[in-house]
């Protein structure tokens, strides 16, 4: 062959590219002496105009990154029940929840039978005897779970505790060998610009790589009472539910959870993972009891606006930001805040010294902190700073502000739904105007009495019997009293825009969460 038509080789590609890269550098060069002249003038006349110093970088290689931590990362095939996979997302790979965006990219179907079908989601594995982390949608409803290893070993999984709050669960295989595993890292130490990897099994395709930066932390997408997503741009589909998100030391920091998608088709950039000091205390709960308790204030809060700054009297944040914190709007009777010393008029501004900025990040934040142990409040009240000690008690069987009691354990009959206010959010999803009172059902139990009576996530509850109801506390106590009277309950729902009635015959569920708890009940 002729020299003309050699083909290049690597090492003079990679030469080639670094010329370009001199090139680029030389000419940033050559305009930062301009640049620089350009800042000096406008530090000199202090116009403000914010001049990024950054310098120029090659992009990153994930090449041994991927090979090192690929061996950990699983696929999981869940068997479910043909009705059980509708509630999580339809059989033509369109989710069937009545929210358009976001929603969890569920596991990719593989067959339908007469009653099961088969579907995968993704794991990683995070000890040596074998304890697989995934989201709780990913098995949810399963009659049998798998984990196929990256070198296609098979081995049967137990699930040992689901988190449906978070959407997370834990599985156990047992292997000849001790497994290959991978850390969970510190997810408060990402930042925005961050690169990241994610790996998983998206459309059944095993060992998946892509990436991406991390576009913003602590999104509130409105898919649960707990959310605290980590957003990013690393495309992932469906099956990716439940794969690691890893940064460049290996690392995960991230349980990939669901992406925006308007259509309802594959990514479009936006995804969500659930951040790894979330997963840490959840799975560690998870290992012990199989289950997760949750900490427990007493308060309902509310958003402060601008007008309520000024009533109060609250200082502007650093550079003009409005003031932050959680405004108390009440204090339930007997509650770690009332014996605290809370009262309603309140300002919430720091719980262990962690700034709250919003009533979702104090309940994010008390969720977290193990029930029976002591913390600090840092409040404001009558403009003056002030702090308290309180000790915070278990969410289960504590009574919300209007007495109802949020069990999820309290034997007796259910409905087996999830109950959430309607936000302003949701209000949005909905296609909702302020004028419609009630409580939404964020999710309903498969196979409960419930689902049974045609219930849905995202109907809206607006009253039980001829009694309307506008927040789940209410709403509990309603159809407890209720059950009391008649064997059946008598709810009129507000759904597409239709008012319809549905009688629903409790059962005892054998999972179910019938809940009472608000997103603002901390």
């Amino acid at each position: 062959m002729s020299d003309e038509f050699q083909p290049i080789s690597f090492p003079r590609v990679r030469r080639l590219r670094a010329g370009v890269l001199a090139a680029l550098v030389a000419g940033t060069a050559l305009g930062g002496a301009a640049d620089g002249a350009l800042v000096a003038r406008a530090r000199a006349d202090d116009t403000g105009v914010i001049r990024p110093d950054t310098q120029i970088q090659t992009l990153p290689n994930f090449v041994n990154l991927v090979k090192q931590v690929k061996p950990a990362v699983v696929s999981i095939t869940a068997s479910l029940r043909a009705d059980a996979m509708d509630d999580e997302g339809g059989m033509d790979g369109q989710p069937q929840s009545p929210f358009p965006f976001p929603f969890p990219f569920q596991m990719m179907p593989q067959q339908q039978q007469r009653r099961t079908v088969e579907a995968r989601g993704s794991g990683f594995i995070i000890s040596a005897d074998g304890f697989v982390v995934t989201n709780n949608h990913v098995v949810k409803g399963a009659t049998k779970v798998t984990v196929t290893l990256d070198d296609g070993t098979t081995l049967p999984a137990k699930i040992v505790g689901r988190d449906p709050k978070t959407d997370l669960a834990l599985l156990k295989v047992t292997s000849q060998s001790k497994l290959r595993f991978i850390e969970l890292g510190d997810s408060d130490k990402i930042e925005p610009g961050e690169w990241v990897v994610a790996v998983g099994n998206p459309y059944g395709l095993g060992g998946t790589v892509t990436a991406g930066i991390v576009s913003a932390r602590g999104r509130d997408i409105g898919d649960g009472p707990y959310d605290s997503f980590i957003q990013v741009d690393a495309p992932i589909n469906r099956g990716n539910s439940g794969g690691p998100l890893f940064t460049q030391d290996g690392k995960v920091v991230g349980v990939n959870t669901a992406i925006l998608s308007p259509s309802g088709g594959g990514s479009i950039g936006i995804g969500f993972a659930i951040p790894s000091d979330v997963v840490k205390n959840v799975v560690s709960q998870l290992e012990k009891t199989g289950h997760v308790t949750r900490g427990y204030l007493g308060v309902v809060a509310q958003q402060i606006t601008p007008a309520m700054a000024k009533a109060l009297g609250l200082k502007a944040g650093a550079q003009g930001a409005p003031p932050s914190g959680a405004l108390v709007a009440s204090v339930s009777n007997g509650s770690p805040a009332e014996k605290a010393g809370i009262k309603a008029g309140d300002v919430i501004t720091a719980l262990n010294g962690q700034k709250i900025d919003t009533p979702h990040d104090l309940a994010v934040k008390v969720a977290s902190v193990a029930p029976g142990t002591k913390a600090t409040l840092g409040f404001v009240r009558n403009s003056a700073e002030q702090t308290a000690s309180v000790t915070i008690a278990n969410l289960s069987g504590a009574a919300s502000p209007d007495g109802s009691v949020g069990d999820k354990n309290e034997g007796g009959p259910r409905l087996g739904v999830s109950l959430a206010p309607l936000t302003s959010d949701l209000r949005q999803q909905l296609g909702l105007d302020g004028t419609v009172r009630g409580v939404v059902v964020s999710d309903v139990q498969a196979g409960s009495a419930a689902e049974q009576a045609g219930i849905h996530a995202g109907d809206v509850i607006q009253a039980v019997g001829n009694k309307p109801v506008e927040n789940p506390g209410a709403t509990v106590t309603a159809v407890r009293a209720a059950l009391k009277a008649n064997q059946s309950v008598l709810l009129r729902i507000l759904r597409n825009g239709q008012n319809i009635f549905v009688a629903v015959t409790p059962g005892s569920g054998d999972e179910g969460e019938s809940s009472g708890e608000s997103d603002d009940n901390q």
